[in-house]
């Protein structure tokens, strides 16, 4: 699950910081508010991570996910682009928690006796 997670995380990384570059051109938004909100964001995706399997770090991954979709208000395109990164996120985590349910049960196989070699 870590791998597929951050894979997303880090494409969302890189889509805040252009979605902050688009946001500066709103004369309605300083520059530094925009800057200090993507940074933030773009340091969560960055410590999420390495979070994910922790308690509560997938739980935080949808709060940005919901942020990024909510960032669709100074961004219009964010409302379509956080909705495909969230997406991608139930995709990672779900998808994720079987691949590592998998690996779990082949080390668990290989760990145990073969029936195999019971019979020679």
């Amino acid at each position: 699950m870590r791998t597929l997670c951050a894979s997303t995380l880090i494409g969302e990384f890189f889509v805040i910081g252009f979605a902050g570059l688009v946001a500066m051109k709103d004369p309605g938004l300083s520059t530094s508010t925009v800057w200090l909100v993507s940074g933030i964001a773009m340091l969560l995706c960055v410590l999420l991570c390495g979070m994910v399997t922790r308690p509560g770090g997938v739980a935080l991954g949808w709060a940005l996910q919901l942020a990024l979709i909510a960032s669709g208000v100074f961004v219009p395109t964010m409302y379509f682009l956080g909705a495909v990164f969230a997406a991608l996120w139930w995709a990672s985590v779900h998808y994720g928690r079987k691949v590592d349910e998998a690996k779990a049960r082949f080390a668990a196989q290989a760990q145990s006796p073969s029936s195999t070699a019971d019979a020679a």
